[in-house]
């Protein structure tokens, strides 16, 4: 379904995490898109929102009352060098893949990052995910290299792959 006029994008809410969870506890049962080996509970999601939510920003793609998808960005590491360097990540309601709603989401998300202060966004993406790796290039991100062999899920090892995206003024 693609993005309808009149969809809104907005800072999520620890009451959305049922909603986002829908979204992303499948990604974890049925891929290796995510390396968590479990979902977290929704009181766990809803802490996640709430702390990424406090430093970063973290968007929602609403249509028709639903929530269509959601993207965020977080630290890359952990340590001060690294503050101006965010990781992205996206996902999208299976109903709604293909039809822009994770473009929208990366668009508002890298202006909103951009405008806090960012220079460079970090994807990190399993692969192989030829949908999110079109996605992130048609956004301008460029490959940096890959992590073989990095996450291990259903039995099988699984390579990282790195993107980045320069933003705003060195």
């Amino acid at each position: 379904m693609p993005v309808q006029a009149g969809h809104q994008i907005r800072t999520a809410r620890p009451s959305d995490a049922a909603a986002l969870l829908a979204i992303y506890a499948p990604v974890v049962h049925q891929s290796a898109i995510s390396f968590e080996l479990e979902p977290p509970t929704e009181a766990v999601f809803a802490a996640r929102i709430e702390g990424v939510t406090a430093q970063d920003p973290w968007l929602v793609l609403e249509q028709d009352g639903a929530i269509a998808g959601y993207a965020y960005a977080t630290d890359f590491r952990g340590r001060a060098a690294y503050a101006a360097t965010r990781e992205t990540t996206v996902y999208v309601h299976p109903d709604h893949r293909r039809g822009g709603v994770a473009q929208a989401l990366m668009e508002a998300l890298l202006a909103e990052i951009t405008r806090r202060g960012a220079r460079l966004a970090i994807a990190v993406i399993a692969l192989p995910n030829e949908p999110s790796v079109a996605l992130h290039e048609a956004l301008g991100f460029r490959y940096v290299g890959t992590l073989h062999g990095v996450g291990r899920k259903f039995d099988t090892w699984h390579d990282e792959g790195f993107w980045e995206l320069r933003l705003g003024a060195d």
